[in-house]
């Protein structure tokens, strides 16, 4: 019963974090003169890929056996997966099910398209990178990790030189601290931002605790548990902040921190776990990284049409369904 009250009470703070952080973020942007896509794919998701990327540190780096640091490889590669199938499904979902309310004619996202295919072939490039990077052996691989975070470096670079720092269509909401102020200071986004940051990182490992010992209350397989339900939960306050921004009608708020959240879930974690780890992958890892790149490429396909339906982005979910069926189908032979 504690476990599961914990469980109840660590989601429903993410879910009200996620509120007050990324209203925070939003007036953050503001202040830096952010168009939404930048604030999206660095702001807001730096903030909330810290506590998975925290996640990865402590297993490779400060983990005393190979299996606790393999959960830190696990992580690099089930983080992506999970934003790829199931954070951009839930995007889907949530636009369809609100079109009445955001009064939309129709399905359509409106998102800066081309700027998202580009963001997803940057994604897939280094992907690939990586992935390969997993089947081999060689004796410069740790030096690998300089150069994805050099990759991540040069990705902020180009996001902030071609922001479009135009004003948006979608109004600032008042600051939920500051509900008075027509413009509140630096100081209390920044407050507001961090102290929600804070919650999320608490309540996110809160929550990963509980889904591992509901997993181990169920019976579950450990690896099961490990490589499929904790990267869901640890990709939890990017997609309730992509559900919260979508019934806002701003939905490219959402998929830009998606997509940045993705590329930091390609470099940086994958960075540390190059410097501490041999980096070789299994059945398990390898078909993970298959189905994210299928993802992605679809992704990628749809955004270069230049007219996405948000309904053809459900389907992408099911491919986490398929690794979590392989997975159960792979540890039970």
């Amino acid at each position: 019963m504690l476990t599961l009250l914990l469980f109840l009470l660590s989601a429903g703070a993410i879910y009200l974090a996620c509120e007050y952080f990324v209203n925070g973020v939003e007036w953050f942007g503001h202040k830096l003169r952010l168009g939404a896509t930048a604030t999206g794919t660095i702001l807001a998701a730096f903030g909330t890929a810290l506590p998975e990327s925290a996640v990865t540190f402590v297993a490779v780096i400060l983990g005393r056996t190979p299996e606790q640091r393999d959960i830190g490889v696990g992580a690099a590669l089930g983080g992506p997966l999970v934003l790829a199938t199931i954070a951009y499904a839930v995007v889907g979902m949530a636009l369809w099910a609100n079109r009445r309310r955001l009064q939309r004619a129709d399905n359509l996202v409106r998102v800066a398209h081309r700027r998202l295919a580009r963001d997803q072939s940057w994604f897939l490039v280094i992907f690939i990178a990586k992935c390969a990077a997993g089947l081999v052996t060689f004796a410069l691989k740790p030096w690998l990790g300089v150069l994805f975070l050099a990759a991540y470096a040069l990705y902020v670079w180009r996001e902030l030189k071609s922001d479009d720092a135009a004003p948006e269509d979608e109004a600032l909401e008042p600051l939920k601290c500051r509900p008075g102020a027509a413009d509140p200071s630096m100081w209390w986004v920044t407050v507001q931002t961090l102290a929600a940051l804070a919650v999320i990182a608490v309540a996110s490992h809160t929550f990963v605790r509980q889904i591992e010992a509901i997993g181990l209350a169920l019976q579950l397989s450990p690896h099961l548990v490990a490589l499929v339900l904790s990267p869901v939960a640890t990709e939890l306050p990017e997609t309730m902040n992509a559900l919260i921004w979508v019934r806002q009608g701003k939905e490219r708020l959402a998929l830009a921190n998606i997509s940045g959240a993705m590329m930091i879930q390609a470099t940086i974690p994958s960075s540390l776990a190059l410097f501490a780890t041999p980096w070789l992958f299994d059945a398990p890892l390898m078909v993970a990284g298959v189905l994210t790149a299928v993802a992605v490429v679809f992704l990628w396909w749809q955004f270069r049409r230049g007219r996405v339906d948000a309904r053809w982005l459900v389907p992408v979910g099911l491919l986490y369904g398929v690794f979590a069926a392989y997975i159960a189908w792979y540890f039970a032979r």
